[in-house]
């Protein structure tokens, strides 16, 4: 477990982040290579309908995500502070509210998947895929719910390490499994689905198991109580960034909804840049938890300076890495998105400059994201999750507004600058609330 209150800040950050980077970039790798081996080896009809399936499932990907990260900001504050009887009661109620909420969300998402995919208007010859994708991973969220929860414990500890380790294994793991059922089995959308829950299944025990071994407690069948205040206290830290990635999510489904609208080649060209997204932000996100777990403990510890010092220092560092992948995608971009397009001499010129054009615009105003991760993170890390579920809504709006409105007076290049464009509204928008919360916080410290 690593205690960030101390020594260099832009070193605990950089060091803390070089692992979960690592790892995400893993994570991203084997997301894409399964996309590749869907794209190869069953067909473009087949990479559409991933794609189509894509915002729907991070909308529920986005419940787990934010629910998980809110829940490890007390635990890094309860950690900082080393009041090690309230971590233990803490680690109970998140324990129990993951199995309650993973049921409840997969169940709904059952209902649903096959009305909203109508609603959407995903093109017949894939509608199919997207619901056999989307059935597959609801019915096992409830294990990407546990995996994101000991994931986002660990790191709230200071342990970037085991989640990496777990990563690589699940990496590796999920590669072999994808071209086993995908290439072997001959299973396609569902054999990829399936790959990916068991590789995750793996990495959820492996993280378990190391936090039961070097936890400074031991957690018993009697500890298992429900703590209403403590339960109230987790839900109001993490409702918030469940909610901001449910809003981001609804802007990316009205998105879809418009991508839709052009045909399934451009669905496949527009889902072949989604899956390099990860790869453009993957910095940016190892930052964030970095950010968001040294805030976390400094203002736990009450080292406010420390806070000041370590934002401005990642905000730097985070610019420089932006600037270092854009120009990675601009040079070798369209040699890694023919690794997922397969078809025709005419299908493939025709996905492949949809692709990059899209690309190439979000590498050109990469800065403008990782500024965004960067104060959203500091906010998180200083037990603010409601503006960052605000820049959410303000992230729909505008994600919403210019897909919808934008391709009317420029044709389907107007759906490209949906994305750029909410990232410059929330990035103000961070940039702004952070440094008022922080004057707050200083404020309050000599009250």
């Amino acid at each position: 477990m690593k205690n960030m209150t101390n020594g260099s800040p832009l070193k605990l950050i950089f060091f803390f982040a070089m692992p979960l980077m690592f790892g995400n970039i893993l994570q991203q790798l084997y997301t894409m290579i399964d996309t590749m081996i869907v794209g190869q080896f069953v067909g473009v009809d087949a990479l559409a309908s991933i794609g189509a399936a894509d915002w729907i499932n991070w909308a529920l990907l986005g419940i787990v995500m934010g629910l998980t990260q809110g829940f490890s900001i007390r635990v890094s504050h309860t950690y900082g502070a080393q009041d090690f009887e309230k971590l233990k009661k803490i680690f109970v109620t998140i324990f129990i509210l993951c199995m309650v909420i993973a049921i409840v969300v997969s169940l709904c998402a059952l209902l649903i998947i096959e009305p909203l995919l109508v609603l959407l208007k995903t093109p017949a010859d894939i509608i199919q895929g997207s619901i056999t994708y989307l059935t597959i991973m609801s019915s096992g969220l409830i294990i990407v719910m546990f995996y994101n929860c000991f994931s986002c414990i660990l790191r709230a500890l200071g342990n970037s390490r085991i989640p990496l380790i777990a990563m690589v294994f699940s990496s590796i793991l999920n590669i072999i499994l994808d071209l086993f059922f995908v290439r072997v089995l001959y299973m396609g959308i569902a054999g990829a689905a399936i790959a990916t829950l068991i590789s995750q299944l793996c990495a959820t025990f492996f993280c378990l198991s190391f936090l039961i071994k070097n936890l400074p407690f031991h957690i018993t069948k009697e500890d298992f109580i429900f703590d209403i205040p403590m339960i109230k206290d987790l839900i109001v830290l993490g409702s918030p960034l469940a909610f901001q990635n449910m809003i981001i999510s609804v802007g990316g489904i009205v998105v879809q909804s418009v991508v839709n609208s052009f045909g399934f080649l451009f669905v496949a060209g527009f889902t072949a840049t989604n899956k390099l997204y990860g790869l453009l932000e993957v910095a940016a996100i190892s930052f964030g938890y970095a950010i968001t777990t040294f805030n976390s403990q400094n203002l736990g510890a009450k080292k406010h300076e420390r806070i000041k010092t370590g934002v401005f220092q990642a905000s730097l560092l985070s610019l420089i890495t932006s600037v270092i992948i854009s120009l990675c995608m601009l040079v070798f971009g369209k040699n890694i998105l023919m690794l997922f397009i397969s078809g025709t001499a005419n299908e493939v010129k025709t996905v492949l400059d949809i692709a990059f054009r899209y690309l190439s615009i979000m590498a050109y105003c990469l800065p403008i994201l990782y500024v965004l991760h960067t104060y959203r993170s500091a906010l998180q890390g200083m037990e603010n999750t409601v503006i960052p579920m605000i820049s959410g809504i303000v992230e729909l709006i505008m994600r919403v507004v210019i897909a919808l409105y934008l391709p009317l007076l420029i044709g389907q290049d107007g759906i490209y600058y949906a994305e750029v464009f909410a990232w410059a509204g929330v990035a103000a928008l961070l940039y702004i609330s952070y440094h008022i919360q922080y004057k707050k916080i200083i404020k309050d410290s000599f009250l």
